[in-house]
């Protein structure tokens, strides 16, 4: 159970949650407990290298 609520909090904070709704859907009391997930998160800059490379193989 503990690995299904930590992919979907991962998955949230990847696709653009902010932290401070992320808190309050996983029923956090404080944002520390909240930022542990994201050190598992894809970091931004290689979501943008991704999107950029799809973009220029689309062309």
């Amino acid at each position: 159970m503990h690995t299904l609520r930590h992919s979907y909090a991962t998955h949230l904070l990847e696709a653009g949650v902010s932290l401070r709704t992320l808190q309050q859907v996983l029923g956090h009391k404080s944002l520390r407990t909240t930022e542990l997930y994201m050190h598992d998160t894809q970091p931004a800059a290689e979501r943008l290298q991704d999107i950029v490379d799809r973009l220029m193989t689309d062309l």
